[in-house]
């Protein structure tokens, strides 16, 4: 199967899921979901995986057992392609419509401290700057968890406070309802964007 775009049916899909996230709903509408949103994913990140490589694509049920909210679920449809341990290129769609994304989204202590280290160098911190403000120019956003409080050991006045108190770090960018979702450019503009984000990709990697 060829990627021809998204229908209008995956975003009104996730819209309904958002008012009446319930196992009947979704009964009455799998079909909806298969033909919709998990077999055009499907066949985007069957296109794309020449240059980037295999993706994940998440199972649609949420992980309840901890949660406060039982929602059995999830409102959107990610796939995630990895380039090192929680690193690597994300597409999601969902009511809002398609957006992308990469960078990291988690650390263990010792990583987080080595990137934080490259960060703090003045070479490679002022490296990461111009990646990011390339990406920021270019329409993407700079996301990601982040302390409240400066991390332990670096100074609140350190030149490059803000990037230091992340804890994940992501770049994103939105399509929406762009009517370019619905079609099979939407493919190229992907590719694109991820092969604009490598550099990035390659920092934390090469820092981590």
């Amino acid at each position: 199967m060829s990627f021809t775009g998204f229908p209008a049916a995956a975003l009104d899909f996730y819209d309904d899921l958002e008012m009446d996230n319930s196992k009947t709903y979704w009964t009455a509408h799998k079909h909806v979901y298969e033909e919709s949103v998990k077999a055009p994913m499907s066949a985007l990140l069957a296109e794309l995986e020449p240059e980037f490589g295999p993706a994940k694509l998440f199972r649609p049920y949420r992980d309840v057992r901890f949660a406060r909210d039982k929602s059995p679920y999830k409102t959107h449809q990610g796939a995630f392609i990895d380039v090192a341990p929680s690193t690597g290129w994300y597409i999601q769609v969902a009511a809002p419509g398609v957006r992308v994304a990469a960078g990291f989204y988690e650390a263990s202590s010792e990583r987080l401290a080595r990137v934080r280290a490259a960060i703090d160098d003045d070479r490679r911190g002022k490296q990461l700057e111009k990646l990011l403000a390339k990406l920021t120019a270019t329409g993407w956003t700079v996301g990601g968890d982040k302390l409240k409080t400066s991390p332990r050991g670096y100074d609140p006045e350190h030149p490059r406070i803000d990037l230091l108190r992340h804890k994940s770090l992501t770049v994103s960018k939105s399509y929406g309802f762009e009517p370019v979702i619905h079609t099979p450019e939407l493919a190229a503009l992907i590719r694109a964007d991820w092969k604009a984000t490598r550099p990035l990709l390659t920092w934390l990697s090469d820092n981590s």
